[in-house]
């Protein structure tokens, strides 16, 4: 009597994790059938709605930025970062209490895309590597959903088009990974949103450069062939004037060369935000010493 019950209890919960499984198999099937334009519409109401997201004209976010530098001139710094945005035009600011690396800038005004300078003609590695690619960056990819520029807000298949196909797990957690191709650009694009809130959680920008190429850059970016990534990490999703907006932005950049690797990773907490506020357009051009 007890064997019988054994059996049909084993029975029974096998049929219980078979359907689980089938369960799973099919809503990971159907996570993949949604279609790029599907995923962008959930990506756009994740945001806000878009009423919300058109009364926002320009958008000003400031906080704590935090550099950790390894391999070459390896070291950390501490400093304040402020990201700021109008219709196209948008920027990126660091500055640190540091002689030897005070800034870290870019910005792109409508119709230049600019990287600061560190002392006069002198820029950093990274900012040399944004620069040869300006071209990718003035297209509102860098920043995401933090900038009025976010290319996805007003995306147009003449700029640049998004194709998603599959999903990927990142830390643990499902995400549609879609490619960006602007017209322009020489670096493979790669986005990845939550599968579940549709929140940007990572873009990723890859290139590689032959030997030879790559002029105007400093020398320490020209040696032999140079693989480089630059990573962006959204997280920490807060509301902000009716829309939902990362909190805490992490920039990395790995490079490798024939003479060795750097990574180079900014840690940005974002705790002030501001709306619709005129921002006077020279501030977008961030070249000047």
């Amino acid at each position: 009597m007890r064997s019988s019950r054994y059996y049909i209890f084993t029975a029974l919960i096998a049929a219980v994790v078979f359907t689980m499984s089938v369960q799973i198999v099919f809503a990971s099937a159907a996570a993949d059938k949604l279609s790029t334009e599907e995923i962008l519409a959930k990506h756009l109401a994740s945001i806000g709605t878009e009423e919300a997201r058109n009364s926002v004209t320009s958008m000003m976010s400031s906080g704590t930025a935090k550099l950790v530098a390894r391999g070459r001139n390896a070291g950390e710094t501490a400093g304040l970062v402020v990201i700021a945005s109008e219709g196209e035009k948008n920027l990126i600011g660091m500055r640190f209490d540091n002689s030897e690396y005070p800034y870290e800038k870019m910005g792109y005004d409508g119709n230049e895309f600019t990287v600061g300078f560190l002392s006069p003609g002198k820029r950093s590695l990274f900012g040399s590597i944004l620069r040869i690619n300006e071209d990718t960056f003035k297209v509102g990819v860098l920043g995401g959903p933090l900038s009025t520029a976010w290319e996805l807000l007003n995306y147009n298949e003449k700029v640049g088009k998004l194709k998603c196909g599959g999903t990927k797990k990142l830390d643990g957690v499902e995400h549609y990974k879609c490619s960006y191709d602007p017209k322009k650009s020489a670096m493979d694009i790669t986005m990845y949103f939550d599968a579940t809130t549709f929140r940007l959680a990572r873009t990723e920008y890859k290139r590689v450069i032959s030997g030879g190429q790559g002029v105007g850059i400093d020398n320490s970016a020209r040696q032999n062939e140079s693989r480089y990534t630059i990573t962006e990490n959204f997280s920490d999703y807060k509301p902000e004037n009716n829309l939902t907006l990362p909190h805490s932005y992490v920039l990395t950049f790995e490079m490798l060369t024939g003479n060795g690797s750097t990574n180079m990773e900014w840690t940005m907490n974002l705790n002030e935000f501001t709306f619709n506020q005129k921002i006077p357009a020279e501030e977008f051009k961030v070249d000047t010493f």
